[in-house]
Formats: C-alpha cells, sequence, structure tokens
C-alpha cells in the first residue's frame, strides 16, 4: 500500500469541472473563477466598529466545556468524534438538494438537525429525517462551515464579506462586515481577499474568530474584538486554544500564532499558501498543511519540528488520532498516515483529489471523501473498511451523529445522509 505520487498538479488555463481548479475557484464556463456574484446585492453595512489596533483584553469566563459543533468539532480542531463509525458499509437514506455545490461541512444541533452552507448563497437547517428546517439568505456563495454557539447561537460566514449570527429561535442577531474591500465582487484576489470562507471558530468565552482580510475576533454581541493584518487572505479556520491564543494560516504563505489581545507571538513561513486549518495535539504541536505539498509539525513556540512531504497541495486539516498518528488528505488522492516523529506509517490512494478533512473515532477509524465521488471509511492502519459512491466531488467534510448516521455534502448540489440499514 506504500508507494510515492511523482505527479504535480498544474492550473489549467481551461477547466471542465471545479476539481480542475486550484484554490477555492469554481469552472465557470470552461474557465477558473472565483466564484460569480457580479450580480448579487450587498447587505446592509454591519453592525460592529471596524478597526486594527490590538488592545489588552481580559478573556470572558470560560465554558465548562467548549462549543463543538464547529469545523473540525472543536477550537483545537482534531477532528475527533466520539461516536463510531459504522464497521457496516451504510447507504444513502436521503439526500437534500440545494441550488449550488455544498463544500460546506454540516454542523449538528442538539436536536440532531443539520447545518450547512451551500453555493447557492444559503445556509440550511435540515432535519434528522431530511425535511427542511428553516434557511437564511445571504448574498454570495458559502464556503465555510457553521459553528453553533452553547446558546443555539449558528454563525456564518459568506463570500459576500460578512459573518451571521442567527439566533435559537431563527431570528438574525447581527451581521458583521469583514474588512472594507474596495473591490468585493467579480474574479480575482482583489474580490474574494474579505470573503468570509474561514470557520469560524468559537474559542473561550464564546469569542468567534475567523478570517478575510486578516484574523478577527469577534465578540458574541457582534462588535469588534480585534483584527490582526496579514499579507494575504485568511480561509484557514483558526484554531484556537485555551488560554485564547490562536493559530491560522494565510495565502502570504504563513503561518500565525495571535495572542489573546490581537498581538502577534510568532510567525513561520512556509512555501506556499496555507489553506489548511491547524490541528493542535495534546502535547502543543501545531499541524497544518501548505500548497508546498508539506505537513508541518511545529512547537507550540512557532519553531519547526518536523516537516512531511505529500505528492501535491494540501489543502485538507490532518486528524489527530488517540492512537497518535496524524492523518491527512493531499491533491495527489492519498490520505496518509503519519507517525509522530514525522514518519510515514501508510498510505491509502482514492481516485482523485482530496480536500475533504478526515474525522476519525474513539478507535483510531477515518471517515473522510474525495473527488472521486466517494466516502471512505478507513481501518487505523489504513485498510480499506468501506466506501459509498455518491454523485459528486466531494470537498466537504463528513460528520458523524451519535446514532451513527452520516452527513456530508457534495458538489451535485446535496447533502447526504448515510445509514447502515
Amino acid at each position: 500500500m506504500l508507494w510515492t505520487s511523482t505527479c504535480a498538479h498544474l492550473e489549467p488555463t481551461t477547466c471542465g469541472s471545479d476539481k480542475d481548479c486550484k484554490l477555492q475557484r469554481v469552472c465557470d464556463l470552461g474557465r477558473c473563477v472565483w466564484g460569480n456574484a457580479a450580480s448579487a446585492a450587498r447587505i446592509p453595512t454591519t453592525k460592529g466598529p471596524k478597526g486594527t489596533a490590538p488592545v489588552s483584553l481580559a478573556l470572558p469566563p470560560t465554558e465548562t466545556e467548549p462549543a463543538r459543533g464547529m469545523f473540525r468539532f472543536g477550537p483545537l480542531h482534531r477532528g475527533r468524534s466520539s461516536y463510531q463509525i459504522p464497521n457496516k458499509k451504510p447507504s444513502i437514506a436521503w439526500s437534500y438538494a440545494t441550488g449550488g455545490p455544498i463544500v460546506s461541512s454540516p454542523a449538528l444541533l442538539d436536536d440532531g438537525s443539520v447545518a450547512f452552507g451551500s453555493h447557492d448563497q444559503r445556509l440550511y437547517v435540515v432535519g434528522r429525517d431530511g425535511t427542511l428546517k428553516w434557511s437564511h439568505q445571504t448574498t454570495d456563495l458559502i464556503f465555510g462551515s457553521p459553528a453553533i454557539g452553547h446558546d443555539g447561537t449558528l454563525y456564518i460566514g459568506s463570500d459576500d464579506d460578512h459573518l451571521y449570527a442567527i439566533g435559537a429561535s431563527q431570528k438574525p442577531l447581527w451581521t458583521f462586515q469583514i474588512g472594507s474591500c474596495p473591490q468585493r465582487v467579480g474574479v480575482g484576489p482583489d474580490a474574494s481577499r474579505c470573503d468570509v470562507d474561514a470557520g469560524p471558530t468559537i474559542g473561550p468565552g464564546g469569542i468567534i474568530y475567523t478570517g478575510g482580510d486578516g484574523i478577527y475576533a469577534i465578540n458574541p454581541d457582534g462588535t469588534l474584538r480585534w483584527r490582526f493584518a496579514t499579507g494575504g487572505h485568511v480561509s484557514s479556520a483558526p484554531a484556537v486554544l485555551p488560554d485564547g491564543t490562536v493559530i491560522a494560516g494565510c495565502q502570504d504563505d504563513m503561518i500565525y500564532a495571535v495572542a489573546a489581545n490581537g498581538t502577534k507571538r510568532w510567525d513561520f513561513r512556509t512555501g506556499g499558501d496555507v489553506e489548511s486549518s491547524p490541528a493542535i495535539s495534546e502535547d502543543g504541536t501545531i499541524y497544518v498543511g501548505s500548497d508546498d505539498r508539506k505537513l508541518y509539525a511545529l512547537a507550540p513556540d512557532g519553531s519547526l519540528r518536523w516537516a512531511f512531504t505529500a505528492g501535491d497541495d494540501i489543502r485538507a486539516s490532518a486528524a489527530l488520532s488517540p492512537t497518535g498518528l496524524i492523518a491527512v488528505g493531499a491533491f495527489d488522492g492519498q490520505m496518509y498516515g503519519i507517525k509522530p516523529d514525522g514518519t510515514l506509517a501508510w498510505t491509502f490512494r482514492t481516485g482523485d483529489r482530496i480536500v475533504s478533512s478526515a474525522l476519525v473515532d474513539a478507535k483510531g477509524a477515518l471517515l473522510f471523501g474525495s473527488e472521486d465521488d466517494r466516502v471512505y471509511a478507513l481501518e487505523a492502519d489504513g485498510r480499506l473498511r468501506w466506501s459509498v459512491e455518491l454523485e459528486g466531488d466531494i470537498d466537504s467534510s463528513p460528520v458523524l451523529a451519535v446514532d451513527g448516521s452520516i452527513y456530508v455534502g457534495s458538489d451535485d448540489k446535496k447533502l447526504y445522509a448515510l445509514r447502515v440499514p
């Protein structure tokens, strides 16, 4: 099962599908573009003052347990689920169709409902039976995953440069404008610089962290806590330590550590854009992938412990198994199992790029999607347990419910529920 790929991913001048495009571009009429929001209406100026200067702040009281209804199941982004991946191959229980591809990873509400975003510009909440409970309209594509606070407030970002907070009663509470980008629609990096693709992540005290033209900390009432300026767009969902330190990657090739008051602790330069979201282990090691094909393991002080080279870009976030294994997928179509010392344990080849971030259960089994249209379950040693074919690329990262249900989005515009009959 161990092999090395020599192929490289080159950005084509034309495309046939989204999988032909780099970054978060989509294939539109044969061209890789940043999303067609040119005709979208814009929502009014948001609540929350603008500003960039960090100030000395004390964190609000920390909840007994951090919010877990978010990307990678917690602020440390370990990708761990307390539930067990089914041993038997599940089948499609239902699918819910939206008006656009779904790369957003679902989040589970307390009642078992599923929240997710779509490229049709809407946030959806669908019941366990696959029926729509409610939806909320934004004015541009949604790439990021929802986060759910302890009080049931649901947070979602949109490429309309806004973060939305919607209460448990389905009532919009506030919107917060990210940055003040002069070009907010059209094609190219300038148009996407303030897009809210990152997270959001809920940290200590209910503070919400996201990215755009920098790294943002937003208070639960929708006011700005601080903004940390970066040299590029931040689409990496920030990881947050218990002391409020924020770790995030950026398209300026950097990984940043920002203190709870918004000042820089350290930065680390990689050889490519950092779209992967950091994962932080029990010993404080920070794992994050880069477009330079490397998975980096950094010490808490930002120094390099090791770097593992894959066969292509690493956009997925690492899953940190309770066994100590680090699992991450790459654009070469392989899932890599990496030992804590940075050496390779095993690889598993799929039929296309892996953007989906793997879920790892309590026994070390893995669950993830691939752009070969399949959801895979692997044993802890990298052997195939089962796979289920859907009808489109799977860039969304799957979630696992208490009853063993699996929820995942697809580029065929559907959210799927998989269950063992």
